[in-house]
């Protein structure tokens, strides 16, 4: 991770790169003919927080606590559910819960299969 910031408040270089691409579900699913207002990752996301939270690795309000800090002194700007997303990957990424190194690979292995179909 590259620091530029207080602890927990790094800046993360993937996902600084993620939210530039503009993929913002409000503006992808109109160009998809989606209408659901809900991002189809959004229960994946509820359903690893609570594991996360069930687990102990990441207690629901030291999670709830992150994510207002770093909604507020990183992701200001991001929609409500990618900055929500964002939010955990980086809150897993600070405290070792996932590998930068890691992530990168399931990204491109899941964009690889959406780009195969």
């Amino acid at each position: 991770m590259s620091a530029t910031s207080d602890e927990g408040l790094d800046r993360v270089e993937l996902l600084e790169a993620i939210r530039r691409q503009g993929k913002e579900w409000d503006v992808l699913a109109p160009r998809y003919g989606v209408t659901n207002p809900n991002p189809p990752w959004k229960t994946s996301l509820i359903g690893t927080s609570e594991c996360l939270a069930a687990g102990g690795a990441l207690p629901a309000l030291e999670r709830r606590k992150a994510e207002d800090e770093l909604a507020e002194a990183v992701y200001r700007d991001v929609p409500g559910p990618e900055r929500e997303l964002l939010v955990l990957v980086h809150t897993m990424l600070s405290r070792g819960l996932l590998a930068e190194g890691e992530l990168a690979a399931r990204m491109r292995a899941v964009r690889s299969r959406l780009e195969e179909a």
